[in-house]
């Protein structure tokens, strides 16, 4: 599946809101809440997220065609890192212990900001050097002895 690269851009942009808004208040539904959005982004595609149905309705209509399409499975895979994130973020809001909650949702904060405002997807770069690292070992595994 392809994808317009403005789509994944757009979600970062919106996820920054919303986590700079859990690190302001520390609420924990607000993590959750973005937690369901990974998930969905994770489970059913960019393009049946939360976010990705916003860009698709209201954004992408307002644009010019993309330049050029990618591959969804590296920024899916960037959501469900972000999943991992926003779980961990909100266990620790969840249970009391704040500086868990405060630490992953400062970290997933820091890679959705990269991805809006540079371009750069950090998940999409761990899901890159896990291919070539799988392939690496697949590779050496399939040499005769």
């Amino acid at each position: 599946m392809q994808v317009d690269p403005r789509g994944p851009r757009f979600a970062a942009a919106v996820t920054t809101v919303v986590l700079m808004v859990v690190l302001v208040t520390g609420s924990w539904a607000v993590l959750a809440a973005q937690a369901a959005v990974f998930a969905s982004a994770t489970v059913l595609g960019l393009r049946y997220a939360p976010y990705g149905l916003v860009f698709r309705a209201l954004i992408r209509p307002r644009l010019g065609p993309p330049g050029e399409l990618e591959d969804e499975a590296p920024p899916r895979f960037a959501q469900g890192v972000g999943l991992v994130f926003a779980l961990v973020g909100t266990a620790g809001y969840g249970t009391g212990i704040t500086w868990l909650g405060i630490g992953a949702t400062a970290l997933a904060l820091a890679a959705a900001f990269l991805n809006a405002v540079f371009g750069f997807c950090l998940g999409c770069e761990m899901y890159l050097l896990y291919r070539r690292i799988t392939a690496k070992i697949r590779s050496n595994r399939e040499v005769p002895a």
